[in-house]
């Protein structure tokens, strides 16, 4: 089977590649960063998913899959850039595969799109709205390709369509949303809070993609691992330190002493759970999840 990848020079993006090459699937990865020393069994093409190059992948490879990884969770990027990648990626993305014939397609999501606040049920199951942006309007890119994935279940009928809303994951690379946030020896909490965090091991997340591709899934799935545990324990485990600072103190230390950049909008996912329900994808596809939430925080313990 030929797949592409967008995004594919992410650190997940490169495990997906590696994986899939070892598996004998045929990789093609589109990325307009580059990915060195690249397994010569990968063909990568760097080049913006919605230029010629890109297209050009589809055109004359015609695949037999798609997973798209081309998105930005992190609030470094300008807003602009941020809307190129999350939302008109997605859309060429999908564009590429009615125009040239490509039969599945799965997007990788997150689980962040449904939203924190204190009146949200604790599990998120897949019958609820992406709510996030009511709370967190630096979302609402991530938010908008969500949706525009989510209409592509019946806007183009003849691509099976796999939307994949993934928890935080966690592992030895120390990237991603989580992992930036509690990245330093010392971690702010909001001072009387202590709400559940939901991660997967990245070699998990890995695992389940591809069989979320495997099984040519047709709907929305979150994907889940172990337990979530309190932000506390998850701090505690990973060998840093808890800093509990009060609520309105909180938007002026962020940034600043070491501790990390946030948006104001973050506040809500500091103080509420955003945990979800992904029983629909373990009974479809009899997923297990190989790391517990100790070894999941233990690979991404803290070293000096």
């Amino acid at each position: 089977m030929k797949v592409v990848i967008t995004g594919i020079s992410t650190i997940l993006g490169r495990m997906l590649a590696e994986r899939l090459a070892n598996l004998g699937y045929t990789v093609y990865g589109i990325d307009l960063r580059p990915w060195k020393k690249a397994p010569k069994d990968i063909e990568i093409i760097q080049s913006d998913v919605r230029k010629k190059p890109a297209e050009e992948v589809f055109r004359t490879k015609r695949p037999d899959a798609v997973i798209h990884m081309a998105s930005v969770a992190h609030f470094t990027q300008k807003f602009e850039e941020r809307y190129r990648v999350n939302l008109e990626s997605t859309r060429a993305v999908f564009q590429y595969c009615y125009y040239y014939g490509v039969k599945r397609a799965v997007f990788t999501g997150r689980h962040t799109v449904y939203g924190a606040d204190p009146d949200s049920s604790l599990y998120r199951t897949e019958l609820d709205p992406p709510l996030g942006g009511l709370t967190f309007p630096e979302l609402n890119d991530l938010i908008t390709a969500d949706l525009y994935a989510s209409s592509a279940l019946w806007r183009y009928p003849k691509i099976t369509t796999t939307l994949l809303r993934i928890v935080y994951t966690l592992g030895p690379s120390r990237r991603g949303t989580l992992a930036n946030f509690i990245k330093g020896p010392v971690v702010p909490s909001v001072l009387g809070f202590d709400p559940l965090f939901q991660f997967i091991h990245e070699d998990d997340a890995i695992n389940a993609i591809i069989i979320a591709l495997e099984n040519n899934l047709h709907g929305i799935y979150n994907i889940a691992g172990p337990q979530p545990v309190p932000l506390s324990i998850l701090i505690g485990k990973t060998g840093r330190i808890e800093l509990p600072v009060p609520q309105k103190w909180y938007p002026k230390v962020l940034g600043r002493f070491g501790l990390p950049k946030l948006f104001p909008g973050s506040l809500n996912h500091i103080k509420f759970s955003v945990v979800v329900d992904d029983k629909s994808f373990r009974d479809a596809t009899g997923f297990m999840h190989k790391y517990d939430e100790l070894e999941t925080m233990k690979a991404f313990r803290y070293m000096e």
